[in-house]
């Protein structure tokens, strides 16, 4: 039997991104984000171009090639690159090869809807939350953890016009910044929810962007975030939606335990009272908001050595202190570090720190499909957890990232059989590579390899090109050994 199998209508069905994905029938979670979900999220937003069958940029292809260019970094991230990788797809299933040139697929990407490609990625990670084991949750609740981070972008005038750079870089030394909101499961990793904006202006805040998407929560679920988060409206919020907060207290809310209700050593019931209205909200809003808030604090001593902490209280809508005790708390909340590892996982392994489109709607479709990319690497990694008994937190992302490169190419020409024993080999192998277990780690806040020894840039490209047109040479650099 043949190892490939020459499909020529590949290029036009969304089996081919499940493919590389390392998709198939019969594994753990396989029915998610099926290639009839994806063609219907198509179908509802209109999407149609590339109708005739000798055209070459369909949509399957085209967000097949966006998505490869978030697996790989540098050169081989660029739209040259992905072009290489679609006209070798074509040439393997017996079809001439595209042009070899950029216009034709950027202006298909250009094409594809950010609220289709969004809608992908949320749909993969709720249709995996629907089924994970009741082993890998909390209580048997989902855990949904949020931060905020920042991206970059190019320095493009369309790109500053809507992402303006902080006011602390000089104009024309800066980079356009765009602040970023995500929700991520606990249990999963899975990216649950996001929002983005500005990284500064009314109502750009980290909190601002969170109520965006409060509504996809859903009753019962447990938001943990830090205490940037935790305020009375905030916790109103999230009470009202059925879904309780665990937090830590924000450093400007003194508590005065001598007043509260004690349920053991180190735990307390305290009672907030509603502050006055913030100007985001409208007077409806605010006259619908609790008069008080009930709330348990809970006493952390933290005496682990290197450690910047050493002692914090968590707030919690989880008054019951027998059925999650005082020791549970604290451990969820430090379990809370999850998330930064999982933007890690994000903006570093899948390289969104520093993106690389041109105009605002090119940074927020290049962003969705980083996620998109990201979730369905972590559905996956969920698979191959799953065949092995093994915690998904277990397994390591980038070897993921790795497995799902390595037979990018591969897998969408390979025949029923041989396709099934590729995947399975690769799920298997991904599970082999498991994360160390290094409880109390701790690491100073350094790096050892040096800068090269280039001088910043203080004044617009532009000027600096023009003075050393005119003669002005650059001053030498001194350079020193570092002590």
């Amino acid at each position: 039997m043949s190892f490939y199998h020459p499909d020529r209508s590949l290029p036009r069905r969304f089996g081919l991104i499940q493919a590389s994905f390392l998709q198939t029938e019969g594994l753990p979670f396989a029915e998610v984000l099926s290639e009839d979900e994806i063609q219907q999220a198509f179908a509802d937003e209109g999407v149609d171009f590339a109708p005739e069958e000798d055209e070459i940029y369909t949509p399957p292809l085209t967000l097949w090639a966006f998505l490869s260019q978030v697996l790989h970094k540098g050169e081989q991230r660029s739209c040259m690159a992905a072009v290489s990788r679609i006209l070798v797809l074509l040439v393997a299933l017996g079809r001439e090869p595209c042009a070899k040139n950029t216009g034709a697929y950027c202006r298909a990407r250009a094409k594809l809807p950010e609220k289709v490609i969004e809608r992908l990625a949320v749909d993969v990670a709720r249709g995996c939350e629907a089924q994970v084991p009741r082993g890998w949750l909390w209580h048997q609740r989902h855990v949904k953890m949020v931060d905020g981070t920042t991206c970059s972008m190019p320095d493009t005038e369309e790109n500053r016009a809507v992402y303006p750079q902080p006011s602390s870089q000089k104009e024309g030394l800066g980079f356009p910044l765009l602040r970023l909101v995500v929700v991520l499961s606990l249990a999963t990793a899975m990216l649950c929810s996001a929002a983005m904006g500005p990284y500064s202006g009314k109502e750009t805040g980290e909190t601002a962007l969170l109520r965006e998407v409060l509504d996809q929560f859903a009753p019962g679920d447990i938001l943990l975030a830090d205490r940037y988060f935790c305020s009375f409206f905030m916790i109103a919020l999230l009470l009202h939606g059925k879904c309780d907060f665990v937090t830590r207290l924000h450093q400007c809310r003194k508590t005065y335990f001598s007043r509260a209700e004690r349920l053991g050593k180190g735990d307390h019931l305290v009672v907030w009272k509603r502050p006055e209205k913030p100007d985001w909200m409208d007077d409806a809003t605010y006259e619908q908001m609790p008069q008080t808030l009930r709330l348990r604090q809970v006493e952390v001593q933290v005496h682990q050595p290197g450690f910047r902490t050493e002692s914090l209280v968590v707030v919690t809508t989880l008054l019951n202190a027998k059925k999650y005790r005082r020791e549970e708390m604290a451990d969820l909340y430090r379990r809370r570090w999850q998330v930064e590892l999982d933007i890690e996982a994000i903006k570093i392994t899948l390289g969104m720190d520093v993106l690389r489109c041109k105009t605002p709607e090119m940074v927020r479709k290049e962003i969705w499909t980083c996620l998109l990319a990201y979730n369905l690497i972590r559905k996956t990694m969920l698979q191959a957890a799953r065949r092995n008994e093994l915690s998904p937190r277990q397994l390591s992302f980038a070897t993921a990232v790795q497995t799902v490169a390595a037979s990018w190419m591969t897998l969408p020409i390979a025949s029923g059989t041989s396709a099934y024993a590729l995947v399975i080999a690769q799920l298997d192998s991904l599970a082999q590579q498991q994360i160390g277990d290094r409880p109390n780690r701790v690491e100073p806040r350094a790096v050892k390899r040096r800068p090269k020894p280039h001088r910043l840039l203080t004044k617009p490209r532009k000027e600096a090109q023009a003075e050393l047109l005119r003669g002005v040479l650059e001053p030498e650099v001194e350079v020193r050994e570092a002590a």
